[in-house]
């Protein structure tokens, strides 16, 4: 359903309804009212008892440790403000505000701070924590429900309301951490997990206003959930809505989309749509039997997890900076940090690799077919982006866990791949290289590590045994269950399957089960063309890491082998930024969900002459580029506990045409192979130094995958590499 308006002008702060064009009225009051409910009550089949579960691991986090000083932060409160439902809006809410806090709110029940009071320290080494006096209040929409009989219906009815409040409960969380991580003591608010009126606040924070005793969003005709976050922060307050504002469509421009919110005709599209289609659609892309490009299974070495780079970073193999960086690089800026208690606290469930006696619950999974709709479904209920299926074929296992060198046994046959994107709006305003980078990754991993482990509890309770593979924890290689699933084809960035729809900004989660499913097949949409004639990732790469070169057989796979040494070395190691996604942000197919850019993708699915107009006009447009705009967050870095000023500064990178003049004749990549990885067994523990110097010798040895042809497709000569 794309967009006919871009919202490239659009501040991040307002969210994707227009609810600023609402008339304010300062003096209005809270009326009593409740959240919006399910149509449909849940059924014994449904997913509802996971999504309990998990909301009780988010709401353990909802309060927590102080840092010891306050961040710098804008002087001006409204700027404060602003900041907030940013992130709010970045992490998914629909619609956030503020407002003050007063003594009709200070209910207290065991384990909550007492709001409009003090408190004392609570065992677990906190100071006292002072009287919260604001609260960010925002809202979370249902998605849509599924039909009585499409697949997953079972599943799914009568659980939107449990579904949103757990994901009021993960941004709740999330924000009340951050505001923790900057020195200010906070607490996450759900329903259920509170003694605050939610509805009230939501009124008095100008989010909704109550019709008939119910909480209704402007612009929408959706359900919703609120969550809240209370603190001692004190930014600006926004007003309530006006009792007499129409909370419909105030005209047809903005019903359309001017001006860059969310158009009044995409609930219509998104309905009639299948659920188990999702947003974008897959449908239409051709599929291929086999990748575009080429895999010899029987050449593929299987390799321990000890070997992954960042694996070997922590071991010390690329050397002290690169280790002490290892664990802090991704979430130096407190807004990741904010999330990294929730991703620890899910490994623990992440399930079983064990057979499972069957419960009978869950409906009849006879259909191999069904199944494959109905998880899809279930899957994009719960906020997955994209979702496909394949087999878990052995070649895509790690060989040994990297704790105790333990082998590594394929015990599922099938896998349930899903893509989260990481968001075109914070990426139009990033370098991709500064300090967002870390926390764009991280809210993609912690929301698909939170709809893999329901999905999992969800099977398991039904007797099939389901495993998840997230970014904390995984037994299986993501990159060709991608691959294999339909979501995308292997790109120049060389370890990234590049989704059409998406692009490269995306985090991958898998699901293994035992639960009989179909599977997808792999796609082409004429990327091996579109990345042989374009370079702009390699030219933007801070560290000269993607080859400009052609693709080489590497340990079965026919691949654009990036210098995992320069690359993993470079995030590790950004003092102006919290890791890199410069590749994803520059790439041609990171694009604004528009009509017109649609078309464009359209004709270069269709042939060779689409695919060069899309090159052609990224170059044209400066896309990649930073956009002001959207430039919401806080430069800020976690240094001994505390947030700070960034000690290097921040990387504020703009396109550079022709840099690659200067770089591809003098660029050295390094490949390390298997026989260059640490062998199957070997443990944190060891130290394996990482050899550079054998990893140019086996880059200048490797075999030289033949050029793409007319066709868009790879070819190879089916010669045993070097």
């Amino acid at each position: 359903m794309p967009r006919l308006y871009s919202h490239r002008d659009r501040p991040m702060h307002l969210g994707p309804l227009p609810a600023e064009r609402l008339p304010r009225d300062h003096d209005a009051r809270p009326v009593p009212a409740v959240q919006p409910a399910d149509r449909h009550a849940a059924g014994p089949d449904s997913v509802a008892a996971a999504l309990d579960e998990y909301l009780g691991v988010a709401a353990a986090l909802f309060d927590g440790p102080v840092a010891r000083a306050t961040a710098p932060l804008p002087a001006d409160p409204a700027l404060v403000r602003d900041h907030l439902k940013a992130a709010a809006c970045f992490l998914d809410a629909t619609l956030a505000g503020v407002c003050r806090l007063g003594p009709q709110d200070g209910l207290v029940e065991a384990g909550v701070p007492p709001i409009g009071g003090a408190c004392g320290p609570d065992g677990a080494g906190r100071p006292a924590v002072a009287a919260h006096t604001h609260a960010l209040v925002f809202a979370v929409e249902f998605g849509r429900d599924a039909a009585e009989d499409e697949a997953g219906a079972a599943w799914i009815r009568g659980t939107h309301a449990a579904r949103t409040d757990l994901r009021c409960a993960e941004v709740a969380a999330v924000l009340a951490g951050y505001l923790r991580a900057l020195g200010w003591p906070a607490r996450a608010h759900v329903h259920g997990h509170t003694t605050l009126d939610l509805p009230a606040l939501a009124q008095r924070a100008g989010v909704a206003r109550a019709v008939d005793g119910v909480l209704a969003l402007p612009f929408s005709r959706r359900g919703f959930r609120v969550g809240v976050v209370t603190t001692t922060l004190a930014p600006a307050c926004d007003a309530p809505i006006a009792p007499g504002a129409s909370l419909d469509w105030p005209d047809a421009p903005t019903w359309l989309g001017v001006g860059g919110s969310r158009p009044g005709f995409d609930d219509g599209e998104l309905a009639a749509r299948p659920l188990h289609l999702g947003r974008h659609p897959m449908e239409r892309v051709p599929r291929v039997d086999e990748p575009t490009t080429r895999i010899d299974r029987s050449r593929i070495q299987r390799v321990p997890k000890r070997a992954d780079l960042f694996t070997r970073a922590l071991a010390g193999d690329l050397g002290p900076r690169a280790q002490a960086e290892r664990t802090r690089f991704a979430v130096k800026h407190p807004l990741a940090a904010g999330m990294v208690p929730l991703i620890r606290a899910l490994v623990p469930l992440q399930g079983t690799r064990e057979p499972l006696a069957r419960t009978g619950l869950g409906g009849d999974q006879a259909e191999p077919a069904r199944n494959a709709e109905a998880v899809k479904a279930l899957a994009h209920h719960l906020g997955a982006d994209l979702v496909g299926l394949c087999e878990a074929e052995p070649w895509m296992w790690y060989s040994h866990d990297e704790v105790e060198g333990r082998p590594i046994e394929p015990y599922h046959p099938h896998a349930v791949v899903m893509l989260i994107d990481q968001g075109y709006e914070t990426m139009d305003g990033a370098s991709g290289d500064d300090w967002i980078s870390g926390a764009q990754s991280m809210r993609a991993y912690l929301r698909g590590a939170l709809i893999a482990g329901v999905m999992g509890a969800h099977l398991r309770r039904m007797g099939w045994s389901a495993r998840v593979h997230s970014n904390a924890h995984s037994e299986l290689l993501h990159l060709p269950a991608v691959l294999m699933a339909g979501l995308g084809e292997l790109s120049r960035i060389g370890e990234l399957v590049l989704n059409p729809f998406i692009g490269p900004r995306s985090k991958s989660v898998v699901l293994t089960t035992a639960l009989p499913l179909t599977h997808d097949r792999p796609i082409d949409f004429g990327l091996q063309d579109a990345c042989a004639q374009c370079l702009k990732c390699a030219r933007e790469c801070p560290c000269n890491a993607i080859p400009y070169g052609p693709k080489i057989e590497f340990n079965g796979y026919e691949i654009w082998k990036p210098d995992v040494e320069k690359c993993g070395k470079y995030r590790l190691t950004n003092m102006k930024g919290s890791a890199c996604g410069r590749c994803m942000k520059t790439c041609p197919y990171d694009r604004e969900d528009l009509a017109t850019s649609q078309a464009l993708l359209w004709r270069a699915i269709a042939s060779p002459e689409g695919r060069r107009e899309l090159i052609a006009h990224d170059e044209r447009s400066g896309a990649g580029g930073r956009n002001p705009v959207k430039r919401w967050w806080l430069d800020l870095e976690i240094v001994d506990g505390v947030a700070v000023a960034p000690r290097a500064g921040t990387n504020e990178r703009d396109l550079e045409p022709g840099r690659e003049q200067r770089l591809a004749p003098a660029q050295k990549i390094a490949i390390f192979p298997p026989a260059l990885q640490p062998a199957g067994g070997t443990t944190l523990g060891t130290t394996v130094p990482l050899d550079r110097t054998a990893g140019l010798a086996a880059a200048a040895g490797a075999r030289v995958a033949l050029p793409v042809g007319a066709d868009g497709k790879g070819r190879s000569d089916g010669l045993p590499s070097e």
